[in-house]
């Protein structure tokens, strides 16, 4: 299956259509593996098999594939944000 290639900058999504979890820092070996900045949380690097689509600059992640850290990381990553401020 082809898919738009993984750039530095995308947004990162757990599911699609909600608020983006983070970031993609960097690609690595051709796009094997990419570094994730969550905020909140870090640097945390996922493997291609936890990319569930990319398209439109989003790259969704099938969370059952994740480690723990990040999942915990991915559900505080809007813990500083006001919630006032749409």
């Amino acid at each position: 299956m082809s898919r738009e290639p993984i750039r530095e900058g995308f947004d990162v999504f757990v599911h699609d259509g909600e608020k983006a979890v983070g970031a993609v820092r960097q690609v690595l070996r051709d796009g094997e593996e990419i570094i994730v900045y969550v905020e909140g949380g870090g640097d945390f690097f996922v493997p291609a098999s936890a990319i569930r689509s990319v398209e439109s600059e989003k790259v969704t992640l099938d969370c059952s594939k994740l480690d723990k850290t990040l999942r915990h990381a991915i559900g505080h990553a809007h813990d500083s944000e006001d919630p006032n401020i749409p």
